[in-house]
């Protein structure tokens, strides 16, 4: 099994994915089998890590993964490689207030339980010797996390780095790399985060120049004798949700691209087949499917396009007639009556459930949500509770008549009353599923 390290920062914007997609496409033109972990919950940064590395990423989260899961998926994505690299994300201390299925989210938690080291990008911009007292505050605030080394970001000159790097060194804390600020190779960014992979023009051009960016100015030896196998154990196989079905139709285009890899992965691995098409193609799902998934993605960006779409809606409907359809965040959206999009002009949509949804009336939903589905259904018996979260833009200015889908509450407990919708065999809700809790009664 691979050895595996955490690129980590003291905060967002430091320097975590432009030092993780350099390191893992200039440890690929050297022949080194690198693969990827994402903590936490994200959908985009795996994109980008599949595409730097040739191979799938993973989610690592200890807030919404029990124990099996998570050592499950670290072993699987370690399998096959030379060096694991995983991205932090936030801070790397931060997480949640509460306990979740193994934590509280934080990327130290998958530090302390893999024993993985982790190498702080600490942006250096303005500061000099100061930077030190950070890297020790960080060093020294849990003794189960490693911080085996540090590459300083923004960094204005040689005597910059000289100050910066020698007091972190006398720490005995090895400085491994210096990015001069290269603001031409930071990649293109929109509501949600960056811009995803497969719509990010170049990039096969933009992940090399940022490996040989890396490649000249870190340490790739040293950052690559830094990692260590994982203590952690191999955890099981067992899917984090059951299969909505044997052959599950999967929307799959630019409209529709939020899919956790552990999820379409543990379903084929339970033996289920995996059937894509794609809505803004004007597809229907595959006749022949005994389920229908609907994930998350920018609907809002493709609203018209989707309204147009006769033969797509149509056969959503009938598909709904015969077997569960299952939408969530933007496919719950294009499951409504209508989605209004950013110009407000409002477009009608499938109309398998009552819910309207509006991207001109912009509001932020983000968080873990711990859901027990209020019905029997495809997600599992009434009961079950699903570990998710939400991140989304969309104000939702009528849920229509619909019974509700979950019951859910916030990672801090409090009670977030009835989401999402049901209505026949069509379900989904805003909630971005990621592994299965139980049952609300333990």
């Amino acid at each position: 099994m691979a050895s595996g390290l955490i690129i980590a920062a003291p905060a967002s914007g430091t320097g975590k994915t432009t030092l993780t997609l350099g390191l893992l496409a200039a440890l690929r033109a050297r022949g080194i089998g690198v693969g990827a972990a994402k903590s936490g919950p994200d959908y985009i940064d795996p994109a980008f890590h599949r595409a730097a590395t040739g191979r799938p990423s993973v989610n690592l989260d200890t807030w919404a993964m029990g124990p099996d899961l998570l050592d499950g998926l670290a072993a699987r994505a370690a399998e096959g490689a030379d060096l694991l690299v995983c991205e932090a994300l936030m801070g790397l201390f931060d997480g949640v207030a509460a306990f979740g299925a193994t934590g509280t989210g934080s990327t130290a938690e998958i530090a302390a339980r893999t024993g993985w080291p982790v190498l702080l990008v600490v942006n250096a911009k303005g500061q000099s010797q100061s930077a030190a007292a950070l890297v020790k505050g960080f060093a020294t605030y849990r003794d189960d996390v490693t911080i085996g080394g540090v590459v300083l970001n923004n960094v204005g000159s040689p005597r910059h780095t000289a100050l910066a790097g020698t007091a972190i060194e006398a720490l005995g804390i090895p400085v491994l790399g210096a990015l001069p600020r290269a603001p031409d190779l930071s990649l293109p960014e929109r509501h949600l985060g960056l811009v995803q992979a497969d719509e990010t023009e170049g990039l096969s051009e933009r992940l090399a120049a940022l490996g040989r960016f890396i490649a000249e100015h870190v340490d790739l030896d040293r950052v690559v004798a830094l990692a260590k196998p994982s203590q952690a154990g191999r955890g099981s196989d067992v899917p984090a949700l059951a299969p909505l079905g044997q052959r599950i139709a999967i929307a799959r285009d630019a409209a529709f691209t939020f899919v956790y890899p552990h999820l379409t992965a543990g379903w084929q691995a339970a033996g289920a087949e995996l059937r894509f098409f794609s809505p803004l193609a004007d597809e229907a799902p595959p006749a022949d499917a005994d389920a229908v998934y609907l994930p998350g993605g920018y609907p809002e960006l493709h609203a018209a396009r989707l309204a147009a779409n006769h033969a797509f809606r149509g056969a959503l409907r009938a598909a709904a007639e015969r077997v569960p359809v299952y939408g969530e965040c933007g496919g719950y959206m294009v499951m409504g009556e209508t989605l209004e999009d950013a110009d407000g002009v409002t477009h009608p949509m499938a109309g398998l459930l009552g819910v309207r949804t509006s991207f001109a009336k912009r509001r932020l939903h983000l968080g873990y949500r711990r859901a027990a589905l209020l019905a029997d259904g495809p997600l599992g018996p009434a009961g079950t509770v699903l570990m998710g979260h939400e991140f989304h833009y969309a104000s939702t200015l009528a849920r229509g008549e619909d019974a509700p889908l979950l019951h859910a509450t916030a990672a801090d407990g409090g009670d977030l009353g009835a989401l999402g919708s049901r209505r026949g065999l069509a379900l989904g809700s805003f909630v971005h599923l990621i592994a299965r809790g139980g049952t609300a009664h333990g």
